[in-house]
């Protein structure tokens, strides 16, 4: 959803609450730290009136004093301010991520089965790294240019308001109408930037992945093209963008050198018509030709705040995105009975049904089977089975009791779900076991491993369970992998235990020990096992058949 600058960035000053107390420091700090920086040209202007006999009441060692003190200031100031706004920065962009997560976690599986991973990664990285320069460089910047243009209206006001308006008109040039008309003019240069730096994130990974696969079927250059073309559509984009950057910081530079020029021919001309004195010329003068840094800041905002608010709108897209599924709680707990579906139909979004007026019974504590072709809603059964779904029409129940009425932890607490690809994380055989449950004694773990064909293997490791995994798992083979989810859907000892496919990495011999462990070893669990393979069926007491969308 596309939102307006003013939109996005009052939602991410919102997030700024919390840390208030810093902010106002921040701005404390940059406003005073900016005012010894002028009041060092300011001093200087005295040293001189003092030094030629226009002002002998001032003392020039004061003054000199004065302005080692304020430099000294202005530093230490300076590191505060900085120090101020980069911990808001990064405090803030830690909660972002961590609320991106969780908002991940709610809409898993449903709406994350669609998500480009390599343009989450973009986001989760790139996209919330580029909100740095909104917390650390726009907020204060923008607080402390206004404090700080009203002191120097003062300032120079008390000399003439004529000057005093004449830079009020150059501090809203520079400021506020020079950066409004180079956002203007980037139009969606920013969004167009951030949007293609995920699509390069995502060819970059699937390539990375798929790289065995090119070089098997020699597609490596069409592939690398593929790349090529990505990339090139990102630095045209980001060279329009630095181009409008580049322009507005001439254009910023030459406006303030064309209104230090107005701003002494308007004093020379008060002071011919005898409005204004040597110091009425003089140190207005150097006060107006040293306060541009703060609105100099402003107007690089018009075309590096781009890429940010971009960043920012995609970041919010995923904040504010609703889940399918809604996590439950509050509910009376649940004992596990029998599963059934009673009419249940089902239809991805935006797809064809797949399942309809399906209705099945699984007894409590028995192996039911479940056979059909490929696209006949096996799987996607199980997924209804585990709520990570919801039919369209009908209900599934356990024990009697509709999932929908059933405390969501409860329900995972109560299943256990092993799909077709086992997802392994970059981490030792333990820790991608104990996942299941993080409590197991190591009795436990190994006595699930055996159960997987699984232990054996594990144990001629050089580290045994603590030795490393490769990412993604790429260090095991297919049956591996696929034995050490069995090894974890065992291990959470849940009562009902869904199995997609649990064999179909699997040879003769290690399909027949782990349907072994199957039939011998959950005399107290219900399974239902989904297969294709007539062997692994055999140990079921009942098979239903998914032919057209129904259950038979």
């Amino acid at each position: 959803m596309k939102r307006s600058a003013g939109k996005v960035m009052a939602r991410l000053v919102g997030l700024v609450r919390p840390l208030a107390g810093y902010m106002t420091a921040s701005v404390v700090m940059g406003t005073v730290g900016y005012l010894c920086a002028t009041l060092i040209t300011v001093f200087s202007g005295y040293a001189v009136l003092s030094v030629i006999g226009h002002r002998r009441d001032l003392s020039l060692l004061l003054l000199c004093i004065g302005m080692v003190l304020c430099a000294v200031f202005r530093a230490i100031l300076k590191y505060g301010e900085q120090g101020c706004n980069h911990y808001i920065a990064f405090r803030l962009l830690a909660l972002i991520r961590d609320r991106i997560f969780q908002v991940m976690r709610k809409l898993a599986p449903a709406k994350m089965e669609g998500k480009d991973k390599g343009d989450l990664i973009s986001l989760i990285t790139s996209d919330v790294e580029l909100l740095e320069v909104f917390y650390a460089h726009t907020i204060s910047p923008i607080c402390i240019a206004v404090v700080y243009t009203l002191i120097m209206l003062v300032m120079i006001g008390r000399y003439h308001f004529l000057l005093a308006l004449l830079a009020l008109s150059s501090y809203l040039v520079i400021g506020v109408a020079l950066p409004l008309l180079t956002n203007s003019q980037s139009g969606d240069i920013g969004m167009e930037v951030r949007e293609n730096a995920g699509r390069l994130a995502a060819v970059v990974l699937d390539n990375i992945r798929g790289l065995s696969e090119s070089l098997r079927y020699q597609d490596t250059e069409r592939r690398l093209q593929v790349m090529h073309e990505e990339t090139d559509q990102l630095l045209d984009a980001q060279e329009e963008e630095k181009y409008l950057a580049g322009r507005s910081m001439a254009i910023s530079g030459l406006l303030i050198n064309l209104f230090d020029i107005m701003m002494i021919v308007a004093a020379i001309v008060l002071y011919w018509q005898g409005q204004l004195n040597f110091e009425g010329v003089l140190i207005p003068v150097l006060t107006f030709m040293s306060s541009f840094g703060p609105v100099s800041a402003l107007a690089a905002l018009g075309s590096t705040l781009q890429n940010t608010i971009a960043a920012g709108n995609r970041v919010l897209d995923i904040l504010d995105e609703e889940p399918i599924i809604n996590e439950i709680s509050g509910q009376p707990a649940c004992a596990a009975g029998d599963l059934k579906a009673e009419h249940v139909s089902f239809a991805y979004p935006d797809g064809e049904m797949v399942l309809n007026d399906v209705s099945m019974r699984i007894p409590y504590g028995k192996i039911i089977g479940i056979s059909g072709p490929s696209g006949s809603g096996k799987s996607t059964l199980l997924k209804l089975l585990m709520r990570f779904w919801k039919p369209q029409a009908g209900r599934i129940t356990i024990g009697e009791k509709d999932l929908e009425e059933i405390n969501t932890a409860d329900l995972r607490a109560m299943e256990s779900y092993m799909t077709q690809d086992t997802w392994l994380f970059h981490d030792t055989i333990r820790n991608n076991l104990l996942i299941a449950k993080p409590s197991a004694s190591e009795e436990e773990l190994q006595e699930a491993c055996r159960k997987a064909a699984i232990h054996d293997f594990i144990m001629a490791l050089p580290e045994g369970y603590d030795t490393m995994i490769g990412e993604l798992g790429d260090t095991l083979s297919g049956g591996e992998k696929q034995r050490l989810g069995l090894a974890r859907a065992f291990l959470h000892q849940s009562d009902v235990i869904l199995l997609d496919e649990p064999t179909s990495n699997l040879d003769s011999l290690n399909e027949g020990m782990i349907l072994k462990a199957l039939k011998e070893g959950t005399d107290r669990q219900t399974v239902v096992l989904v297969s294709h393979r007539p062997s692994a069926l055999r140990i079921c007491e009942e098979v239903y058949a998914m032919d057209e969308e129904r259950a038979s």
